[in-house]
């Protein structure tokens, strides 16, 4: 079972501000032009799941309207960005050192802006990847860089909970990227 994992295309903010949870809106042109490169190599029956945050939805969307021989995609919460609490929409370089310090320092368990921790993250993807390795064949997911990153850990033997930032993947598809893994029962 192969899963392919699609990135919303680039947001409509500025560069370098902290977007996580944020429900915000992709660029149309670069959504679509996303969906013509990775709707065609689709397999033939493939589910298609989305993070239910309109950037990934717009690109869902789009694919759906290339693929209508795909299944409808379905919204699952659990493929959504990490929530970084009151850091949502505010600048990377704005949010205080002392808060990286603290979230390196228990990478697992930090909730980043009292949001989410990387472990919560871990654990609601891997209970999407549970049920898709239940269901066999093939799977699309339309997400983002950080739940990429927690599949590409999963699905690599990565430890649970995560020692430390170390064994954080570091390399995420780029926006409007993808990234496949085989899937094992």
């Amino acid at each position: 079972m192969t899963l392919l994992l699609l990135r919303h295309a680039e947001v409509l903010l500025p560069a370098g501000i902290c977007y996580g949870a944020s429900d915000v809106e992709a660029d149309d042109v670069a959504t679509r032009d996303a969906a013509r490169r990775w709707a065609p190599g689709i397999p033939d029956g493939a589910r298609l799941r989305v993070s239910p945050l309109r950037r990934a939805r717009q690109l869902a969307d789009a694919v759906a309207e290339l693929r209508p021989d795909l299944p409808e995609p379905v919204v699952d919460a659990r493929l959504a960005e990490m929530d970084f609490g009151r850091f949502e929409l505010v600048a990377w370089d704005e949010v205080p050192a002392t808060e990286f310090d603290a979230w390196l320092a228990d990478f697992a368990h930090h909730r980043v802006g009292g949001g989410e921790s990387t472990q919560a993250v871990l654990e609601r993807v891997a209970s999407a990847l549970d049920d898709e390795r239940s269901l066999g064949g093939h799977a699309v997911w339309v997400t983002h860089a950080g739940v990429t990153r927690a599949v590409t850990h999963l699905t690599g033997g990565g430890a649970m909970p995560i020692r430390d930032v170390d064994a954080w993947p570091r390399h995420a598809p780029p926006p409007g990227g993808a990234h496949t893994v085989a899937l094992h029962p």
